[in-house]
């Protein structure tokens, strides 16, 4: 399988924990961005894709106009005909019924909605745009517009929640309907708002380790499959895009700040929308070509944060070689035998409930 990731940067402000590149919307701006970022596909023209990703910032701010040219441009540029799954990221304030119909009528069907909370107390705290209100219309309008793969983000640890607010969020949205819940923990980055200025009533280490085991359990209750390290799906709702990132393959990123791993290299485009802007085709950084040890070293550690697949030692070597598995056989191995992964025949995965706790063993895995 092979990705598309296009990033789209703006949003209305910034959320107080949040540390990915993003700029305040301006209509101006936003319509060069779509030009520029179909500039920039036309360096790869004729490409195919089996999945699609807008993410960002917040893609519904592009308004229908803008998200019909950039969907309609990358259809002329690519092979989209073996597309098997398109997805928008949208937030409640900016997701109308307008835009939600023209991305099904573009061919999108899935959406990915930034939620966070339906705690009012904890999205005024997070620096949210939205209230409870637009993320339960928002849901209604998505399945009304013939959305069946609808995911909502959550996020653990935010400052004052509670076992309580995080099971009434997590209860509500799965009785609005929603089939795909990602779940992340709060971390604390620098250069954000809460790095800067630590709010007093944050979950500690552990509290926020026992919220994420009660979401969790709340979840599996009602069917969700706790299938990679914080998403959960009904059967057959697994987000195929990053299944592929996930599973190591191939993807194309666009935009600015867009990273991509295609044809044995990875690189990314910089962080400056004003460079993009210039010129698309110029801010390639940090390009690295990866041998086949690292890069086998990497898609293992990858596969392992996918619960209950983890990953097939005997597969890989088939792909990479069985000279380019033996260190990291014997790192798997070991780690085995420290109770720190599980061994059945050719299959490692992580023991369970040690999700929150693997980034040590991804660690050892890489090497």
């Amino acid at each position: 399988m092979r990705g598309l990731y296009i990033h789209i940067p703006f949003c209305v402000s910034k959320c107080f924990y949040c540390d990915f590149y993003s700029i305040t919307a301006v209509p101006e701006l936003m319509d060069r961005y779509i030009d520029a970022l179909l500039t920039e596909a036309n360096s790869y023209m004729g490409l195919s894709f089996t999945t699609l990703y807008i993410g960002g910032g917040t893609p519904s701010l592009l308004g229908s106009a803008r998200l019909t040219k950039l969907v309609e441009g990358l259809s002329r540029r690519f092979d989209l005909e073996d597309l098997k799954e398109a997805t928008i990221e949208i937030n409640p304030e900016s997701a109308g019924r307008d835009l939600l119909e023209t991305a099904y009528n573009l061919g999108i069907r899935r959406v990915s909605i930034g939620a966070q909370s339906l705690n009012a107390d904890e999205l005024r705290k997070a620096g949210r745009a939205h209230d409870r209100r637009q993320v339960l219309e928002t849901i209604d309008i998505a399945l009304h517009s013939g959305f069946h793969n609808i995911s909502v983000d959550v996020m653990i640890g935010l400052p004052g929640q509670t076992m309580q607010s995080l099971c009434n969020t997590l209860n509500i949205l799965i009785a609005a309907g929603i089939n795909h819940i990602s779940a992340y923990c709060l971390s604390i980055e620098e250069g954000t708002a809460f790095f800067r200025c630590p709010p007093p009533d944050l979950p500690g280490e552990d509290d926020q380790a026992c919220l994420f085991q009660s979401a969790v359990d709340i979840l599996a209750a009602h069917g969700f499959a706790h299938y990679e390290i914080s998403n959960f799906a009904l059967p057959g709702s697994e987000c195929l895009h990053n299944l592929n990132y996930w599973r190591g393959g191939e993807y194309l990123g666009l935009g600015a700040a867009a990273a991509s791993h295609t044809g044995g290299e990875r690189f990314r485009n910089a962080a400056c929308l004003e460079r993009y802007l210039e010129d698309p085709l110029s801010i390639r950084e940090a390009v690295e070509r990866l041998d086949e040890g690292r890069k086998a070293g990497e898609e293992a550690m990858l596969r392992l944060r996918l619960l209950a697949e983890g990953l097939d030692i005997k597969e890989m070597a088939g792909r990479y070689g069985p000279d380019a598995l033996k260190s990291l056989e014997a790192r798997l191995d070991q780690l085995v035998s420290r109770r720190m992964l599980v061994r059945n025949g050719h299959a490692f995965r992580l023991p369970p409930g040690s999700a929150l706790t693997s980034n040590s063993v991804f660690v050892d895995v890489i090497g």
